[in-house]
């Protein structure tokens, strides 16, 4: 169903803004206000909705009854059929919202071809909506919240599985195949990411994309896995270590063990995303690996795996309660080896982090 409490949310949102409605293709977006997870494909679909909270939904006749299924009631139906196109609906619906001849956004679940199709059929003004829904979906609410932890204690039990399922002589790709039994264990049959198990070099690579090495002893091996409940997203890092660790190994580990926890910290009334990339950031840089360490310390989590607000140098904003974002620091040295922890936390009403994640971070030795 239309989520109405978020379409009003998002017009005023249209107001302040100056813009007259956002229409919303297959995306995030769309499944944030509509409650409809949908994959583009050539047959436009999605909703618009008003600076006054009214809206349209397009569809072709051929997704009609899944359309109608996840919208329920909405005022109108915009449809098309394949031999006439979608223009023509469009036009209606826009029609129907009087908003002919004003000025529209697209969020980033629409073709620009189609758009390009539009603009030369109707008189509007077109603009990038793709960050119109941002500041609302990064203020998490109760439900939203509740279904993160649950979303993160899947993975976290995953995670235990895992320790204890890895063995030398076993493939990359054998440990890949094995997390979706766990998850469904767990209670979850949807991951919300392609998981990366990375092992010896090829944990250097913080987002390695291969499967095919077999585990060694003396390996550090770095899994990065995720879910989804309900439609919202889980996403945790942590590094194994196949026999006892070397003394480097063991320093860095420790390294990247405080850098996590000073990141946590990080996160207080007033805080913004800068700040604690930076708590983070200091604890590597102050340790001489900082040119081991290229890429930002996080990312908000919700319905996209990747989402505001990021924690990044620059992002100068404070941090909100019900912000819910990753602190993922790590060090990677090319050819050798790398190691990542990765928490989920949620800023609570005193600007505080709550650890989504509960599985330890203290250095795990799989013997």
């Amino acid at each position: 169903m239309i989520r109405t409490e978020r379409a009003a949310k998002l017009a005023e949102e249209l107001k302040k803004r100056g813009l007259d409605a956002l229409y919303i293709g297959p995306s995030t977006d769309l499944e944030y206000i509509g409650e409809l997870d949908t994959h583009p494909d050539e047959r436009v679909r999605g909703l618009a909705v008003d600076k006054n909270g009214k809206c349209f939904a397009m569809t072709p006749l051929l997704y009609k009854e899944e359309i109608v299924r996840a919208f329920g009631d909405v005022p109108f139906y915009a449809e098309w059929n394949d031999h006439e196109g979608f223009t023509g609906a469009f036009k209606r619906g826009c029609e129907h919202l009087g908003i002919l001849g004003g000025k529209i956004a697209f969020n980033d679940g629409v073709r620009a071809v189609d758009m390009l199709a539009i603009r030369d059929t109707m008189d509007i003004r077109m603009v990038n909506g793709q960050d119109i829904l941002a500041p609302l979906r990064s203020q998490k609410d109760d439900e939203e919240l509740d279904r993160l932890r649950e979303a993160a204690r899947m993975i976290d039990f995953t995670v235990e599985k895992l320790f204890t399922f890895i063995k030398p002589g076993m493939k990359e790709r054998d440990i890949i195949k094995k997390i979706p039994d766990f998850l469904e264990e767990a209670g979850c049959t949807e991951m919300s990411f392609s998981p990366i198990v990375a092992s010896g070099p090829n944990a250097s690579m913080p987002h390695y994309g291969g499967d095919q090495r077999v585990i060694q002893e003396q390996d550090v091996i770095i899994l990065d896995l995720g879910c989804r409940y309900k439609s919202y997203c889980s996403d945790t890092s942590r590094t194994f270590f196949v026999g006892e660790p070397t003394d480097e190994q063991r320093e860095i580990y420790e390294i990247v063990r405080l850098a996590q926890a000073a990141g946590e910290a990080a996160v207080k009334p007033g805080a913004t995303g800068q700040d604690v990339d930076r708590a983070a950031r200091r604890i590597i840089e102050e340790t001489g690996y900082g040119k081991y360490f290229f890429n930002r310390v996080g990312h908000g989590v919700g319905i996209a795996v990747h989402e505001n607000p990021y924690i990044i140098e620059g992002n100068d904003k404070p941090l909100k309660p019900g912000n819910v974002f990753s602190i993922e620091p790590g060090i990677y040295i090319a050819g050798k080896f790398g190691m990542r922890i990765e928490n989920l936390v949620a800023v609570k009403p005193d600007g505080t982090a709550e650890a989504l994640n509960k599985t330890t971070r203290e250095m795990r030795i799989i013997r």
